[in-house]
């Protein structure tokens, strides 16, 4: 199973367009989820009067089981395809998946995009297009979802794909390379199979779509990027920081460094599923334990790095942010929280640089008065404690963040420069 490549993929779109019914489908379809499960769910999903929202179910059982703290076999995210094996990188319908889209963790290589033939283009589906673009996402694949309540019409299907190609245009997304794919995850059509019912389309179904993805290359080449999740004091070997290796390569003997904390050490042992390793590259999660270093010396939101080229260490920078959404307007002295990689650190809006126009990407206005919901922007920011971020231009991984207040995703951004302390 191993020797697949990997893919990290988002599921994106509008809350009700069927997000949780495709991804549910689509762990069914790769057997992934038992058919007597799906059976379970079916039965009930008919008590409860919802017939045919078992594979929704399949979702919903997850993310509620997640709520209450239940660990789920990741397997349930993960499923085969012919060439690749996928992660779901956050199931859809979790309450902070535009958080988790953004920092770290969940760096999708590729998205499907979910629309609704019967809705079409949406707020959400906009919000998450950007986003998506932001976040330096490859490839869509663009699920036109629902054509069985549009009794299967390609002029329906052609309405709703020319909107979401104009979308993609003024978000200024590489439209040429998305695949559009008519599909009902309710019915199972053009998922894994072709079902007959729309004998006008002959491009790729969504699991060949899949399995044409490119391969994304590990960043092994940048310098050791890991961002620590938690730190951990384990009997018999000390102090023993948890996080997953963004970039890089970790490896016995190395010496490194903890930022902002401003700590190094040598490390002694790396450990993954239980096992001790040599070494650990870009998407594994470890624990490893360092010569010398305590459990109070480091914290949640240090990034690990070589001793020789140790991690950026932020008085302010700069960086290009997407609003998404704020009650009122954004203005210098604005302090919400910025969420990157595993920190969480206030930030003041020290400037508003350059007002952008989104959808061509040139500048509107220099050092507008204030920017607001659907504005793109650079500003520079003032952590009000030391946060290790990276330009993303230098170090993708760390360079993307959210910011939140008031509960919400406020706006995505990514890092252009940082000024040292």
């Amino acid at each position: 199973m191993a020797d697949k490549p990997h893919q990290n993929l988002a599921v994106i779109g509008h809350v009700d367009h069927g997000k949780s019914t495709l991804v549910g489908r689509l762990l069914f379809e790769t057997g992934n989820v038992p058919e007597h499960v799906i059976e379970q769910y079916r039965e009930e999903a008919e008590e409860k009067g919802k017939g045919g929202f078992e594979f929704a179910y399949v979702m919903d059982n997850l993310a509620e089981e997640r709520e209450r703290g239940v660990t789920i076999d990741i397997a349930h995210q993960r499923f085969d395809t012919d060439e690749y094996y996928f992660t779901i990188v956050d199931t859809p319908g979790h309450r902070d998946f535009v958080k988790n889209m953004i920092t770290g963790a969940s760096q999708a290589d590729h998205a499907v995009l979910v629309v609704a033939a019967d809705d079409g283009v949406a707020p959400q589906t906009r919000e998450h297009v950007f986003l998506a673009r932001t976040l330096g996402i490859g490839e869509l694949i663009v699920a036109i979802n629902k054509m069985d309540l549009v009794d299967y019409s390609e002029d329906t299907y052609k309405e709703v794909r020319d909107d979401v190609q104009k979308l993609l245009q003024q978000v200024r997304f590489r439209s040429e390379d998305a695949s559009f794919i008519p599909c009902s995850a309710f019915e199972g059509d053009n998922i894994a199979e072709r079902t007959g019912n729309m004998n006008w389309y002959d491009g790729p179904i969504i699991l060949e779509a899949l399995n044409d993805l490119p391969e994304p290359q590990p960043p092994t080449d940048a310098p050791l990027r890991l961002p620590i999740q938690d730190v951990y004091t384990i009997s018999g070997i000390g102090t023993v920081p948890v996080g997953r290796v963004e970039t890089g390569m970790l490896e016995i003997g190395d010496d490194v460094s903890f930022q902002p904390s401003d700590v190094s050490g040598e490390v002694k042992t790396i450990e993954m599923h239980h096992e001790e390793v040599p070494e650990a590259g870009p998407g594994d999660n470890v624990g490893f334990n360092v010569r010398g270093i305590g459990k109070d010396d480091i914290r949640r939101g240090d990034v690990c790095g070589p001793a020789d080229d140790p991690p950026s260490v932020a008085e302010t920078f700069q960086a290009q942010i997407v609003v998404m959404q704020h009650p009122s307007v954004i203005t210098a002295g604005y302090t919400p929280v910025i969420h990157a990689h595993t920190a969480q650190v206030a930030c003041t809006f020290e400037s508003l640089d350059q007002k952008i126009d989104p959808a061509s990407g040139e500048v509107d206005e220099e050092n507008p008065d204030f920017i607001q919901s659907g504005d793109a922007a650079i500003v520079t920011l003032r952590p009000q404690k030391p946060l290790s971020i990276e330009p993303s231009g230098d170090i993708a991984e760390l360079g993307s963040f959210a910011i939140r207040d008031m509960g919400q995703t406020i706006a995505a951004g990514k890092v252009l420069s940082v000024e040292g302390r």
